[in-house]
C-alpha cells in the first residue's frame, strides 16, 4: 500500500514539474519555468528547514549538547540528500528488490530482524540488507500495516518475522528498529512470554519517551508519538512489571542532537540501556551512519558471523 502510495506521489510530482515547466517554456518565461520546477521538485528541502529550526528551538534543557548551526546545517543537507533516496526511490520502487534471507545452512547463526519506522516500509533498509546478505548473515525485513494503524497492531508483525528468524537459525536474534519501529518492538516485547525472545535490541532515532514533532499528527500511530501521552506510559508500566530490573538492559539507542523528527533528542533513549548519541546527523540519515551499522555488526561477529565486506552503506 505505502509503496503505491508512494509511487504515485513521485510521478506526480515529476509531471507536475516537467508540466509546469513546459507551460512556462513555452511562454518563454525561462526563470518561472525553472524556478517552478526546482520548487516543486526541491521544495520538501524546506519543510525540512522549519524541522531543523524547530529542534533548535525546542532543545531547552535537554541533557543532550546543543548542536552549533554548522552541525544543524551539514545534517539537514544530509538529510535533504537521503531523504528522496528513500521516499522517492527505494520504497516506492525498490521495496522488495531485497528479499528476506533465511538459507538452509543458517541453523546456528546469529540472524536480524528489520523493523522500519513511520511512514516507511523495508525498502527503508535495503543497503543494510544488500550488507547482511554479503556477509550471508539471515535476516527478515518487516512491512509494518496498515501504515496509519495503531502501534499495537505491528507487535504480531515483529512476533512472526522474530519467529521466521528463530525458525531458520535456532537462535533468538537481533532486532534493529528505526523511529517508530523501536516502539512497535517494545509493544511486542512487554507482553511477549519468551524472556529470552531477544538477544538484543538496537533502536535507531526512535521516539522512546515521545517526540515535540508528533503534536501535529493525528493519526492513530502518530498521535502513539505524542509526548507523555497515556498509551506511552502503559507500556512503560508493562515492560516494569514484566521485568522489574533493569528492563532496558538488553537495548542500545541511537540518538542524535540534530534528529529533526525525535527532539529534544533525549527522548529516543530509555533510561538503564545504552545509549548512545551521534553528533550532527538527522533522523533519516541517522540509520545510516558508520557507527550505527558498526555496532550491530560489533554483535554479529562477536558471535562468531563470517567477515564483513569493508563498503559502507
Amino acid at each position: 500500500m505505502l509503496a503505491r502510495l508512494q509511487q504515485a506521489i513521485t510521478l506526480s510530482l515529476l509531471a507536475l514539474a516537467v508540466g509546469w515547466a513546459a507551460w512556462f517554456g513555452e511562454q518563454g518565461r525561462w526563470a518561472w519555468a525553472f524556478g517552478g520546477a526546482l520548487l516543486i521538485l526541491f521544495g520538501y528541502a524546506i519543510f525540512l528547514a522549519i524541522e531543523f529550526v524547530l529542534l533548535a528551538l525546542i532543545h531547552g534543557d535537554d541533557p543532550a549538547p546543543r548542536a552549533s548551526p554548522a552541525q544543524l546545517l551539514r545534517a539537514w543537507w544530509g538529510e535533504v540528500l537521503n531523504a528522496p533516496r528513500v521516499f522517492c526511490w527505494r520504497q516506492p520502487f525498490r521495496s522488495r528488490a531485497e528479499p528476506d534471507h533465511l538459507p538452509a545452512d543458517a541453523r546456528g547463526r546469529l540472524g536480524v530482524v528489520l523493523v522500519h519506522g513511520f511512514v516507511c516500509n523495508r525498502g527503508f533498509w535495503n543497503p543494510w540488507m544488500r550488507r547482511l546478505r554479503a556477509a550471508g548473515v539471515p535476516f527478515v525485513a518487516v512491512n509494518l500495516e496498515p501504515v496509519f494503524g495503531r502501534i499495537d497492531d505491528y507487535a504480531p508483525i515483529v512476533a512472526d518475522a522474530v519467529a521466521r528468524v528463530r525458525a531458520a537459525t535456532g537462535r533468538a536474534p537481533l532486532v534493529v528498529a528505526h523511529s517508530m519501529g523501536g516502539l512497535a518492538v517494545r509493544r511486542w516485547l512487554a507482553r511477549c512470554d519468551e524472556a529470552d525472545a531477544v538477544e538484543h535490541v538496537f533502536t535507531i532515532g526512535s521516539p522512546h519517551q515521545g517526540t515535540w514533532l508528533a503534536r501535529f499528527g493525528h493519526t492513530p500511530n502518530g498521535m502513539q508519538m505524542r509526548r507523555a501521552n497515556d498509551w506511552l506510559g502503559a507500556m512503560g508500566r508493562d515492560e516494569s512489571a514484566r521485568t522489574p530490573q533493569d528492563c532496558y538492559a538488553r537495548f542500545t539507542c541511537f540518538y542524535s542532537h540534530c534528529d529533526n523528527i525525535v527532539f529534544p533528542p533525549s527522548t529516543a533513549t530509555l533510561p538503564g540501556a545504552d545509549n548512545r548519541h551521534v553528533a550532527g546527523s538527522a533522523h533519516v540519515h541517522l540509520a545510516f551512519q558508520p557507527e550505527v551499522f558498526d555496532a550491530v555488526w560489533s554483535r554479529l561477529s562477536s558471535a562468531s558471523n563470517s567477515g564483513m565486506p569493508a563498503t559502507r552503506a
